[in-house]
């Protein structure tokens, strides 16, 4: 694994020695779905872990009882967020994100491909829920709009698939997009964060990165193809 030379500060890349191990082992033709599945999952939770620590505050949410009776003020974590996975191989990212946090989130899915010949993404899915609700009420307006996204994507090889992904978001109305990502390679970290948004819009949180793509657009040495490891469709 490589850090890209003078890194933007919006770009973080872990360091941290349990996801440098684990990355090595999830590299491995031999590693089968199951514990692909466990390697992403454990990867995403500690990459997460960090990008929540800076992204997030904690606030006071009101008083609560222990068992012996005495009270206590709660705290709970802002600004609002949504986790948005892309598929297919966001799914796999999507419980630790939800074990992690404090409460239940939405969850939003784009599907985005990159065509084989281009490398382009076209974009084949999207629920977020642009109409507002018939209800007067703020509170459940407000919540079609989290201040901040959080883009799940396992990979980021050529970058125009976040790059896709990131506007759309912002064309939606958050604030700012989280990436957080297993492995990148150091060409698509530079092109998310200089095509994605404005300064401010947009954090990369990965877990490592590799310094090349290879003809077909893939990261090398990679890990593969993470969707198709997920959901054994290799050959496809």
């Amino acid at each position: 694994m490589v850090q890209p030379a003078t890194p933007p500060s919006s770009i973080h890349i872990s360091t941290h020695p349990c996801v440098r191990a684990k990355l090595s082992q999830i590299r491995s033709k031999d590693v089968n779905a199951r514990e692909t599945q466990s390697l992403v999952h454990e990867i995403a939770l500690i990459v997460a872990c960090d990008a929540l620590a800076s992204e997030l505050q904690t606030v006071s949410s009101g008083t609560g009882e222990t068992p012996l009776g005495y009270e206590y003020t709660t705290e709970t974590t802002s600004p609002k967020i949504a986790l948005v996975p892309i598929l297919r191989s966001g799914l796999g990212m999507v419980d630790a994100l939800q074990s992690l946090l404090p409460s239940p989130v939405a969850v939003h899915h784009l599907g985005l491909f990159r065509e084989p010949t281009t490398l382009q993404p076209v974009e084949y899915y999207n629920n977020l829920p642009y109409h507002r609700p018939s209800t007067s009420s703020a509170d459940h307006a407000l919540s079609l709009h989290p201040d901040i996204a959080i883009l799940l994507d396992p990979i980021i090889a050529t970058g125009g698939t976040s790059v896709a992904a990131i506007q759309t978001l912002l064309e939606w109305g958050v604030k700012k997009v989280i990436v957080i990502a297993i492995l990148a390679s150091v060409g698509g970290l530079r092109r998310a964060i200089a095509e994605g948004g404005r300064e401010g819009e947009v954090e990369i949180w990965v877990g490592g990165c590799d310094p090349e793509l290879d003809s077909r657009g893939m990261i090398r040495p990679g890990m593969g193809d993470i969707g198709d490891r997920l959901f054994l469709t290799i050959g496809k």
